[in-house]
């Protein structure tokens, strides 16, 4: 038998053979889009001026800002969490109380580093306190939260100095005592300020039945912040 050159055999041979009945329609089209202008395609910031991405990121910590000062059940903070503006307060506040209650010019650079330490790792605390009792929400949006939420207490250091550099330094008692229940009521109103807003955003991301082991240690952070921006002003 001779065999069959495979080599000169069409590749789709009997296709030639295969008809379509003219009762199946056939409709449609095929068509690449080229320039898709889809809203949900993810926006790219390869080809973005720098003064555009850094005005664009400015803006977005603005925003996050008026949520903190406005604090609402949202999930502004949550959805598009950032750590630039908790590391812009962090620091503004070290520098602030840096050399509060110093004698000399190495007691500051210490002082820096200890605001810096308590305000990272208590954030970091209570984020794992918050994970470990069944908290749904991330590492990272945690801690954006409770950094932004060091705002009003960052506004507080401010008018606190303000207060202390209206003082004269040779004020009798009245005026210091005035001076000092004013600076009380501000840290008290900030402390407050900065605990409601952190809760606001974090309740309904915790079990209902273990908010209040959650917000305690958010109770403390502040409140040592606070008492940290008391000190400085009642030292200095």
């Amino acid at each position: 038998m001779a065999e069959v050159d495979e080599s000169n055999k069409p590749l789709f041979a009997g296709l030639s053979d295969v008809s379509i009945s003219e009762d199946i329609p056939v409709e449609g089209e095929i068509s690449v889009p080229v320039n898709s202008q889809n809203p949900d395609d993810e926006f790219s910031t390869l080809d973005e001026p720098v003064k555009d991405t850094i005005l664009r990121d400015l803006r977005a910590v603005g925003k996050k800002f008026v949520h903190v000062m406005y604090p609402k059940k949202s999930s502004a903070l949550l959805r598009d969490w950032d750590l630039w503006g908790p590391l812009l307060l962090c620091v503004t506040l070290a520098l602030m109380l840096q050399g509060g209650s110093a004698d000399s010019k190495d007691d500051g650079n210490p002082q820096f580093a200890e605001v810096f330490v308590i305000i990272w790792f208590g954030s970091i605390v209570i984020t794992l306190n918050s994970k470990l009792l069944g908290g749904t929400i991330s590492f990272f949006q945690s801690l954006c939260v409770l950094g932004y939420c060091i705002l009003p207490l960052t506004v507080a250091m401010l008018l606190c100095r303000l207060l202390l550099m209206m003082t004269p330094e040779k004020a009798n008692n009245a005026f210091e005592l005035i001076g000092f229940i004013l600076r009380v009521v501000v840290v008290t109103a900030s402390f407050s300020w900065s605990t409601y807003a952190s809760t606001a955003f974090l309740a309904d991301s915790q079990p209902a039945n273990r908010k209040a082991l959650v917000v305690y240690p958010i109770f403390l952070f502040y409140f040592v912040i606070g008492w940290m921006i008391l000190t400085f002003a009642t030292s200095s």
